[in-house]
């Protein structure tokens, strides 16, 4: 009985294999294996199409000393960054406000997730036409109430305000993941509060966000990583002006490795674009126990 016990796992474990075979394969080929395929080529000086020659640390030490295309992308993908707690806020306001029993609630959730699946090149072109200063409409919506609007996408202090915008039209997201979280905390605990006397402001601190630390330390993990990826809207808006001041990070690699033929420069880039976000990923790890509250670990 036990042998043709294991001999059906076995065949079950065989046939597991089998069936994610083809995603094993795919992600050797198209990503793990370009992955480590990069970061040798992060120690050449490639330009793509003459063979690689080897530099060591050459590429590390010219973006860390002499590149200041480099530390001026990190300041604007870092500002850019610094909208990460109006972006949580925003969600997890609009998921409290869809937590409530409102007619409709199918409706108002596919509005505020619709933007994260439209296409980036025409978040794009609409946000473009919004802001423009002349004809936009936010512009125009200022110039009501006597307010000279400010030049946006075309402004060295502006551009990267408007991008902050722009993202915080995307929260649909996180309000998804928050809105699951909060239906998912029991009702019960409410209901206690309420028996002690707490207010609606005692019930959030005590009861809702305990509960639904988890989820936002899965949405700040998730933007930190988001904003130091960002590339389309500044590719198509500004492509990095005025005066690389919307000059992202990603931006700037791509330019290295597909303007300007420095693949061994931008793979060494990415390298370091890796660090700095595992660094922040692993800061937050650090930092969950301090307030992210998890029921299983109470009950241990």
């Amino acid at each position: 009985m036990r042998v043709s016990i294991s001999k059906r796992r076995f065949s079950e474990t065989i046939q597991g294999y089998i069936y994610i075979m083809p995603w094993i394969l795919g992600f050797l080929l198209f990503t793990g294996g370009p992955i480590v395929r990069s970061l040798g080529y992060s120690f050449h000086n490639w330009e793509i199409l003459l063979p690689p020659e080897w530099a060591g640390l050459s590429n590390y030490i010219k973006i860390f000393t002499e590149d200041r295309l480099f530390r001026k992308s990190l300041f604007v993908t870092f500002y850019y960054a610094g909208g990460i707690p109006l972006r949580l806020i925003g969600a997890l306001a609009i998921a409290m406000i869809l937590n409530q029993n409102l007619r409709g609630l199918s409706f108002y959730r596919t509005i505020y997730y619709m933007p994260t699946v439209v296409s980036g090149v025409a978040v794009a072109l609409l946000w473009l036409w919004v802001f423009n200063p002349e004809a936009g409409v936010i512009n125009l919506m200022l110039s009501k109430v006597g307010i000279n609007g400010p030049e946006w996408f075309w402004s060295e202090e502006w551009v990267l305000p408007a991008f902050i915008i722009i993202s915080l039209w995307g929260v649909g997201q996180p309000m998804l993941i928050y809105l699951a979280g909060l239906q998912g905390i029991p009702t019960q605990f409410y209901e206690a509060a309420e028996i002690d006397g707490a207010n609606p402001w005692h019930k959030f601190w005590h009861v809702t966000f305990p509960m639904l630390s988890p989820v936002i330390f899965f949405n700040l993990v998730m933007q930190i990583i988001m904003s130091f990826q960002v590339f389309t809207a500044a590719f198509i808006i500004t492509n990095g002006g005025p005066a690389n001041a919307s000059l992202f990070y990603v931006l700037y690699l791509y330019r290295n490795a597909f303007q300007w033929f420095r693949m061994g420069y931008a793979s060494a880039l990415a390298w370091v674009l890796f660090a700095i976000i595992m660094f922040f990923t692993l800061l937050a790890f650090r930092s969950s126990s301090l307030w992210v509250y998890y029921e299983s670990a109470k009950r241990r």
